[in-house]
């Protein structure tokens, strides 16, 4: 019904330790949403990072996913900046 995927950063944007326990993606599916599902995969993935010793726990979203940041928001998540990042061919 939906996943996430973790790892540890030595930065994130907004923590202050150099071991950030971070949610790399997070999704579940239509069918199951607002079911609490999402909810319970990010408390299995804090109680991950609390295990391995990480303090701070980060995530990230497209700057125009706003269901995204909401879905953060309603889990305790704190906005603390918007970064453009860009690319280039060389």
């Amino acid at each position: 019904m939906g996943f996430a995927e973790l790892s540890i950063r030595p930065y994130a944007e907004g923590c202050e330790t150099d071991r950030v326990g971070f949610l790399e993606g997070w999704f579940v599916i239509p069918e199951a949403r607002h079911r609490g599902i999402g909810r319970r995969l990010v408390a299995a993935a804090e109680a991950w990072a609390r295990s391995v010793g990480c303090t701070e726990f980060a995530s990230d979203a497209e700057a125009d996913n706003e269901s995204s940041a909401a879905a953060h928001r309603a889990l305790g998540f704190t906005e603390v900046g918007l970064i453009r990042c860009f690319r280039k061919d060389l």
